[in-house]
C-alpha cells in the first residue's frame, strides 16, 4: 500500500483550519452519456441501497443503467443552466459566502472548500486541495440538516475511505445534522414568512422531504423521526395549527414501501378534501435541484391543478441566502470551538511576533 503525502510541505506554511461543505452530487452534464457513471457511482453505493450485493449489481447493470439515463437527462435539461447544474452552483456559492463570512473574524486562519458525494468535484480531490494549502484540523458539514445513514452516514464513509489511503491524517470534527439547530429553523420561518408576505398564505402548507424506504427507519435510521422534528419545529414558530400543514415524502424509488405519507399521492388528493391552494416548502434541501425544481415546481405542480387544485407554489430552498448562510456560521462556529483565533487576537500575535523578531535583529546586530 502506498499511501499518499503532501510532497510540497513545507514547515514554513501556516497551519490552517479546513471547513469542508458537501452535497449530495450532479452528473457533468444533462445527457445520457453523463447521467450513466453518475448513476452507477451513486447507486453502487451501499448506504443508498441496502440491497444483496450481488443481486444489486445485476439489477443495477442490467435494467437500471440501461433505461434510467436517458429518463434522468431529459428531466435534468430542464434545470440546467449557464452556471450548470443548480445544485452546484447554489452549493459553490454557500461554499463562497460562508469562506468570505469566517475570512471577516478570523482571517486567512480558516479554508473554506466544496465537494460532492458522487461526481465532481470529489470529496478526494477537495481534500487533497486543503492538505497542500496547509489545513492541519478539518471540520466536514453535510448539507443534509436531517441525518440518514444514506446520506450523511454515506458522507463519513467517503471521508473515512480517503483517510485510509493518507500517510498524514488532520484533527477532525463532522457535523453529522442540524435538523433542530435555532439558527436553521428561524431562517425556515422568515423565508416561509416572507414568500407569505408576497404572495399570501394557502389552505395548506406542505413540507416536503426525500423519501427513504421504511425499511431503514424499522432499521433504526432517525431520519424520518428529525424530519417531523423540523416541521413541528417551524410550524410552531408559524403559528400553524395542525390542519394547516403536513409532513409528506418525495422521490421514491423502486416497488417497496417508503415513508409515507408520498407527496405525489397526498397532492393528487388533497383537492378531493378541499384544499385547492398549496403552498410546498422542501427543508431537507440545502439547495434547489432536480428534486426541487423539477419534481416539485413542475411534476407534482401538475398532479395538484390536474387533480383539481386551483393555486400551487413551491417556496424554493435557503439556497444562498443570507439568513442560511448565518445559519452555516454559527453552525460551523460553535463546532469550531478551540480551533481557531479570531482576526484580531492573530493580528495582535502577529504584531508581538515581528516587534520580538526586530528586537532579537538589533541585539544581534
Amino acid at each position: 500500500m502506498n499511501y499518499r503525502g503532501n510532497t510540497a510541505f513545507s514547515h514554513q506554511q501556516a497551519d490552517k483550519v479546513g471547513v469542508l461543505l458537501t452535497n449530495l452530487g450532479t452528473p457533468d452534464a444533462p445527457t445520457k452519456a453523463a447521467l450513466k457513471p453518475y448513476l452507477k457511482e451513486f447507486l453502487s453505493d451501499p448506504r443508498v441501497v441496502e440491497f444483496p450485493r450481488w443481486l444489486w449489481k445485476i439489477i443495477l447493470n442490467g435494467i437500471i443503467l440501461n433505461v434510467r439515463p436517458k429518463r434522468s437527462a431529459e428531466a435534468y435539461s430542464t434545470v440546467w443552466t449557464d452556471r450548470g447544474s443548480p445544485l452546484l452552483y447554489h452549493t459553490e456559492d454557500q461554499a463562497a459566502a460562508v469562506q468570505q463570512a469566517l475570512t471577516q473574524d478570523f482571517g486567512e486562519h480558516v479554508v473554506v472548500d466544496y465537494a460532492m458525494r458522487y461526481g465532481k468535484p470529489s470529496i478526494q480531490a477537495a481534500l487533497d486541495r486543503m492538505m497542500r494549502a496547509g489545513v492541519r484540523k478539518l471540520l466536514v458539514l453535510p448539507l443534509y440538516p436531517q441525518y440518514s445513514a444514506s446520506t450523511v452516514g454515506s458522507t463519513f464513509d467517503a471521508i473515512a475511505n480517503d483517510f485510509t489511503q493518507r500517510r498524514w491524517l488532520p484533527e477532525f470534527r463532522f457535523i453529522s445534522h442540524y435538523h433542530d439547530y435555532d439558527p436553521f429553523i428561524t431562517a425556515l420561518v422568515n423565508k416561509i414568512e416572507r414568500h407569505w408576505a408576497s404572495h399570501g398564505r394557502a389552505d395548506k402548507l406542505i413540507f416536503s422531504y426525500h423519501g427513504v424506504p421504511l425499511r431503514y427507519l424499522k432499521n433504526a435510521d432517525p431520519y424520518h423521526c428529525e424530519c417531523y422534528k423540523t416541521t413541528r419545529l417551524v410550524a410552531e414558530r408559524l403559528g400553524l395549527s395542525e390542519n394547516e400543514y403536513m409532513t409528506t415524502f418525495q422521490s421514491r424509488f423502486g416497488r417497496e414501501e417508503w415513508l409515507k405519507p408520498y407527496t405525489d399521492e397526498t397532492l393528487k388528493a388533497l383537492p378531493k378534501q378541499s384544499v385547492k391552494s398549496v403552498q410546498v416548502v422542501c427543508p431537507g434541501f440545502s439547495s434547489d435541484c432536480l428534486e426541487t425544481i423539477e419534481e416539485i415546481g413542475e411534476e407534482n405542480r401538475e398532479y395538484f391543478m390536474e387533480s383539481g387544485g386551483e393555486r400551487y407554489e413551491y417556496i424554493s430552498a435557503l439556497n444562498a441566502d443570507e439568513e442560511h448562510i448565518s445559519a452555516l456560521v454559527s453552525l460551523i462556529k460553535d463546532n469550531l470551538s478551540g480551533w481557531t483565533i479570531p482576526q484580531q487576537q492573530a493580528e495582535a500575535l502577529a504584531t508581538r511576533q515581528r516587534e520580538a523578531d526586530k528586537v532579537q535583529r538589533n541585539t544581534a546586530n
